[in-house]
């Protein structure tokens, strides 16, 4: 199962559309998420935010919609599905406040990330996220114009701000090898870091053709998927050899 979202101007609402492998549509779902705001878990649920109702809305494969939690008067604006150990680590944000919290496959509240030890705050716009093997936790927070790494206690181990000229953090993933792949916004390229956040090189850069890159997951192939704004298409790369 593969889903996608396909954007709808400049208010951060959208569809969610599922195809088959060849890029045919199986299926569009109309949401009021935005960017970074689904996931699949491994058992095949799809989670997804409703930000009007602060609610998290969960879908089976048989497209029944249920309401998995409610956040309060927490505004939900991303959302990750933990291959590691099956809990949903959800981005919100409240008045001038940003936070990263975990809930288990229940939906019972686990962890709130939201301050480092020096008392100050960790996010502005926690809009994409991922979690490595260690449980560090890598969040694209836009306004910060930064990846924003925590250990999986919630310690901040250290902040990737990208290139001199300028970096506007999206989407982000890891892979078999333990690298961070995260794409930029500004720059119209997709970087490959190390597990320490040392920039390693650029995987997909304007040359090739993409433009506005906001989603990137890989596969067990090692296969990239590099999801473009305004043009309702994934492009897909063979990044290792």
């Amino acid at each position: 199962m593969s889903y996608g979202k396909v954007g709808s101007g400049q208010r951060l609402d959208g569809n969610l559309v599922e195809t088959d492998l060849h890029g045919n549509q199986l299926k569009k779902i109309q949401t009021n998420g935005g960017r970074g705001y689904h996931a699949v878990t491994y058992d095949g649920y799809l989670f997804y935010n409703d930000r009007d109702n602060n609610v998290i809305n969960r879908i089976t494969q048989d497209s029944t919609i249920t309401e998995f939690l409610k956040t309060g008067d927490w505004e939900p604006i991303s959302i990750h599905s933990s291959h590691i150990n099956g809990d949903i680590l959800v981005g919100m944000i409240k008045n001038r406040e940003a936070k990263v919290t975990r809930y288990n496959e229940e939906g019972r509240e686990m962890q709130s990330i939201q301050k480092d030890n020096k008392g100050q705050e960790l996010y502005i716009y926690p809009h994409y996220f991922t979690e490595y093997l260690s449980g560090d936790i890598f969040t694209s927070d836009l306004f910060k114009n930064a990846v924003v790494v925590v250990n999986k206690t919630g310690q901040h181990r250290f902040s990737y701000t990208g290139p001199r000229s300028g970096f506007y953090p999206y989407g982000i993933c890891t892979d078999i090898l333990g690298h961070i792949l995260v794409c930029d916004g500004l720059n119209n390229t997709v970087h490959l870091l190390d597990q320490d956040g040392q920039f390693l090189s650029l995987l997909v850069t304007p040359q090739q053709g993409v433009e506005y890159p906001r989603g990137v997951c890989v596969d067990d192939e090692s296969n990239l998927y590099v999801g473009q704004r305004n043009t309702n298409s994934i492009t897909v790369y063979k990044y290792l050899q």
